[in-house]
């Protein structure tokens, strides 16, 4: 059987509580995503791949089915501690060509440190597959001009999730997803 996803939504959430696996589950739930059996892929935006609305995605899957995610997450049961998840997502210019996810987690970032590192990661990969030469130790900033100037990626986005650790010792888990449809 073969499967190419046409559509991609993203989605994001938070979950507190005293056991860590509760935590996750309810960060799912607050992204919309704890009623479906995730498998996690690794970080290829198929080609032809458009990206929907959560809504439009969610009303596109039904509880239980299979499905397809590249997932980020990060947990503390530190108070105060701050966390990121993110997914960076690179799409080339050419729509029949594939484009790059990238899941980025990470503790003490801002949401725009955690986004920005994310797209980064996510195009730098596109970048290399298709040839563009850049300098890594340059500002992200200034890439992203590079990228976009050469013609080859057409856009790039992200979606973050951060928090801080809740007081008591329970544990904080951040999300931030990429379902694929």
């Amino acid at each position: 059987m073969r499967f190419v996803p046409r559509k991609l939504f993203l989605t994001r959430g938070v979950g507190i509580h005293k056991e860590r696996l509760t935590s996750f589950e309810l960060a799912l739930r607050e992204a919309g995503i704890a009623h479906l059996n995730l498998v996690r892929v690794s970080s290829i935006f198929p080609p032809g791949c458009r990206i929907v609305s959560r809504e439009e995605g969610l009303a596109a899957l039904e509880a239980g089915e299979i499905t397809f995610v590249v997932l980020s997450e990060m947990s503390t049961n530190e108070p105060g501690r701050r966390i990121a998840a993110s997914i960076g997502i690179a799409i080339p210019a050419d729509p029949r060509m594939y484009g790059y996810l990238a899941e980025h987690h990470a503790y003490g970032q801002t949401e725009q440190e955690a986004a920005d590192y994310a797209e980064d990661l996510a195009a730098a990969m596109l970048a290399t597959t298709l040839g563009i030469a850049f300098d890594p130790d340059k500002d992200y900033n200034e890439r992203k001009e590079q990228y976009r100037m050469g013609g080859h990626i057409v856009d790039s986005t992200s979606i973050t999730q951060t928090a801080q650790g809740a007081p008591g010792g329970v544990w904080t888990t951040v999300i931030a997803a990429a379902v694929l449809i």
